[in-house]
């Protein structure tokens, strides 16, 4: 069964994105593009969240109003650089519950190490929206799927900036069932398990670490 991929090609979102893979990029502006894109990513990731109507009286009349269904929506951040897309997202979802989880690379094995992990009680009635600017090797978004299926959540996305032909078939092969929403999906990955072109290392990008 092949994972479904939804890229998001809207212009203002291939902009952003171009402008943040110039390595003249300061990490101010940088750190701006990535809440102003992660905006526009949720725009197109909560297009099929489940609406009810209510009744509602407007200044003119009664009428029945469509409002987000059932329990609020959880995003949930892999830590550290999932935090830049977590900002955007919370502008246009100010009232999602939040859920953290903290995976590091090992530089050797390229395994993904958990370090900590905490979302909200009651999964089962929620839906979840995982978010990480990259999808390369696969190795964080599949563990970090792996831990969230243990709390049974309602569904599954996942949300990155940019992914690779590698780091999708990696992912769909655990976890076809879901879907995963990005701007690109570059040419490869290199020796160093970097996106070619990509953008660099997300993280230190976005806090100015390197």
């Amino acid at each position: 069964m092949a994972g479904t991929v939804h890229v998001i090609d809207h212009p203002l979102v291939q902009h952003k994105l171009s402008l943040m893979r110039s390595r003249e990029t300061s990490t101010g502006t940088f750190r701006n593009l990535l809440r102003e894109i992660s905006m526009l990513l949720g725009y197109e990731v909560c297009r099929d969240l489940p609406t009810t109507l209510v009744p509602i009286d407007t200044p003119i009349a009664p009428m029945m109003a469509p409002i987000l269904d059932g329990k609020k929506t959880v995003l949930v951040s892999i830590m550290r650089a999932g935090s830049g897309i977590l900002d955007g997202m919370l502008e246009i979802l100010p009232s999602a519950r939040v859920g953290h989880i903290g995976l590091y690379r090992d530089p050797k094995t390229l395994v993904a190490v958990e370090y900590y992990y905490r979302v909200p009680d009651n999964m089962g009635d929620r839906d979840a929206i995982v978010v990480d600017p990259m999808l390369a090797t696969g190795n964080s978004a599949v563990a970090a799927v792996d831990r969230l299926k243990e709390s049974s959540p309602r569904s599954i996305k996942f949300v990155c900036l940019l992914t690779c032909p590698e780091g999708l078939a990696a992912f769909h092969a655990q976890h076809p069932d879901v879907p995963v929403y990005t701007a690109a999906i570059d040419e490869r990955l290199n020796e160093k398990s970097y996106i070619v072109p990509g953008l660099g290392d997300a993280g230190d990008r976005l806090f100015g670490t390197k």
